[in-house]
């Protein structure tokens, strides 16, 4: 029977409705062995062996009814006659039980005996020869055997077989194809990065009108590398612009490149823009960049390495002889200062887009988006909990209405309140309540006198942040307690006497407890490592000191968009290293004595705020501008990490 033509006028394979005789014979065979081995073992487990002396006891008796001779054994029936004992098993079972086993089958070994026949004879017994089984002894010595063996070995082939193909393998992309209506994301699920969208939106026209570029001669970027900080959704735009374009999205990380055996990370290059060239247009997503894209070094003696091999591979397929026209590689990382030259130059990634942590109208977006389907109560102000969370990234915006929203569950509550959202804010801020850990009365007076410090100091201190809340509910791993505070306004740039009221705010908590107490506590450590670390920048990194001059003296520990501690390296002379000490000293004695002298010009307010610490335990901003009868600053979009 001919095949028939499809739509695509290849010719489509007959069905062929012929029986398939050869798997039914091979378990027809399968069976027929089975069986006959399963006669085999029965008989065997029903036949009672005795030994050759029992079955001539028997026959003597005249209790052998019939047998059948072979040249190996007897086998036969026996019917005993009950009261006469019947053998030895007869001797020990009861009259009922001797009755119910008077007759059996039997089996013996064959022993040489000339008299059998004789002796048979004799007993008037029932007997005939047979031959040997030449099928079972044949199937058991041979057939089985050989059966085993061809099972081992197709189950042995089959391992290797899989092996062989892992080994094969390892060159395939381990890219993932995610179809444009599986992304799930469009521009309108991402806030707080519209000048990234808008870089991105290009992209986006290009896949969807690629004829209108064309006619004017311009080219679309082959490359558009997203840099920032982590969680502040590179990914997500990256899906978004797949979304929107409605092209087909390959996902990947750059660690999937990367093998113990070298070329596989290029051979893994190749298929993945070869299987890209056959989904064209489409977008080439590579989270973690940094994985395969680190300079490339100069090696002494033979090194062959595989990230460098995987490098090149990957320039040569994005700027090579061979065009890849309607691939589009996007690509994120966080760190863009370790990535090859060769590899950001314009024709490769012709761009890159800051993806850096919002504003506060970005963290405002964001939380309403990831409001979308949780229910909020009608007094929730999202602009308040945007003014509170500088500095929040994306996630960890996220991260806080999910703490929100499981606070709002644990109370049995059918919305989220805005008591909620700040509960959740603090907790990811300073860490969740420590109530297990319980102060004396004594350590919990110096720390309110510590807090009250820090506040009262930034008050009367022009430069600092107004200050949103104190307390004294142990928070996290350390802190005893903490004052959070929010500046006025969006500020980018400090100046020389902000700084130094800043370090002077830092000082407050310790200058409080010499002031109150004369004598100091081990609870202003991390105090003294943020003052420290922001003099030391003031003199070495910004020029703010007489002494030094201009000279740039340090470069940060961290990169630039990862978050570190402001620490720095050196580098320069010890003898301007012991200048650089002093002069931060000097910063930092001077900001104390200051901070002690607001202290004690307003020691009242410091006893009365305190006091009110201590039987409330947590003060809001009104509340302790009040006490000290001055009025609290606007507040608005950054804030000050806390004060521990």
């Amino acid at each position: 029977m001919n095949g028939r033509n499809d739509n695509t006028g290849r010719r489509k394979p007959s069905k062929d409705y012929r029986p398939q005789w050869r798997f039914p014979f091979a378990y027809f065979l399968i069976a027929f062995a089975l069986i006959l081995i399963w006669q085999a073992v029965f008989s065997h487990l029903t036949v009672k062996t005795i030994p050759y002396s029992e079955f001539k006891e028997h026959l003597r008796s005249n209790e052998v009814v019939e047998c059948r001779v072979s040249k190996d054994e007897i086998n036969g029936k026996i019917m005993t006659r009950p009261g006469d004992g019947g053998g030895s098993d007869a001797a020990v079972q009861s009259a009922e039980g001797a009755a119910e086993e008077n007759e059996f089958m039997f089996r013996t070994v064959r022993v040489d005996d000339p008299d059998l026949t004789k002796q048979l004879e004799e007993s008037n017994v029932k007997y005939i020869g047979v031959k040997p089984d030449y099928l079972m002894q044949f199937l058991f010595a041979w057939i089985l055997p050989i059966g085993l063996i061809v099972l081992l070995w197709v189950l042995i082939s089959k391992k290797m077989g899989s092996a062989g193909q892992s080994m094969l393998s390892f060159g395939k992309s381990k890219a993932r194809l995610v179809p444009d209506k599986s992304t799930g994301v469009v521009f309108n699920d991402v806030a707080g990065c519209d000048e990234a969208k808008y870089e991105l939106q290009e992209v986006v026209d290009f896949l969807q009108n690629p004829n209108r570029y064309k006619s004017v001669g311009a080219k679309t970027p082959k490359g558009v590398l997203l840099v920032g900080p982590p969680g502040t959704g590179k990914t997500l735009l990256a899906r978004a612009v797949a979304g929107e374009a409605g092209v087909p999205f390959y996902s990947l990380s750059g660690s999937d490149f990367v093998e113990m055996f070298v070329g596989v990370g290029a051979a893994r290059v190749r298929d993945l823009f070869q299987q890209a060239k056959g989904q064209a247009p489409c977008i080439i997503f590579i989270d973690e960049l940094d994985a395969i894209g680190r300079q490339r070094g100069v090696h002494v003696g033979a090194v062959n390495d595989e990230r460098e091999q995987t490098l090149n591979q990957l320039l040569a397929e994005m700027d090579g002889f061979a065009a890849n026209i309607g691939i589009i590689l996007l690509a994120a990382t966080n760190r863009p200062d370790v990535l090859d030259r060769a590899l950001l130059r314009p024709g490769r990634f012709d761009r890159q887009v800051v993806v850096d942590a919002p504003d506060i109208d970005g963290r405002e977006a964001i939380l309403k988006v990831h409001a979308r389907e949780k229910p909020l109560s009608d007094e929730v102000d999202l602009r308040r909990i945007a003014q509170a969370t500088p500095g929040f990234s994306g996630a960890d915006l996220a991260n806080a209405l999910n703490e929100a929203a499981l606070l709002a569950a644990r109370r049995h509550a059918k919305a989220i309140s805005q008591k909620d959202l700040e509960e959740a804010v603090e907790k990811v801020v300073a860490g969740p309540e420590r109530k297990s850990r319980r102060l004396s009365e004594q350590e919990k007076q110096r720390v309110a006198f510590h807090e009250v410090g820090h506040a009262l100091v930034s008050a009367y201190s022009k430069g600092c942040d107004p200050v949103h809340k104190i307390s004294i509910v142990p928070r996290g791993r350390a802190a005893l307690g903490y004052t959070y505070q929010m500046p006025a306004d969006n500020q980018y740039l400090l100046t020389h006497s902000e700084l130094l009221d800043r370090i002077r705010g830092m000082l407050g908590g310790r200058a409080a407890e010499q002031t109150q107490y004369g004598e100091v506590t081990t609870g202003a450590e991390n105090d003294l490592e943020r003052a420290t670390i922001l003099a030391r920048q003031m003199v070495c990194l910004y020029g703010m000191s007489e002494t030094l001059g201009l000279a740039h003296g340090g470069k940060p520990n961290t990169p630039t968009f990862l978050q570190g501690d402001g620490s720095f390296y050196r580098d320069f002379s010890d003898e301007t290293a012991r200048e650089v000490d002093k002069e931060v000293k000097v910063i930092l004695e001077k900001a104390y004595l200051e901070a002690k002298e607001i202290l004690e010009q307003h020691k009242d307010q410091l006893e009365k705020v305190t006091g009110e610490l201590l039987r409330r335990e947590t003060l809001d901003g009104p509340a302790f501008y009040s006490l000290i009868g001055r009025q609290m600053p606007k507040e608005a979009p950054a804030a000050a990490p806390p004060i521990s």
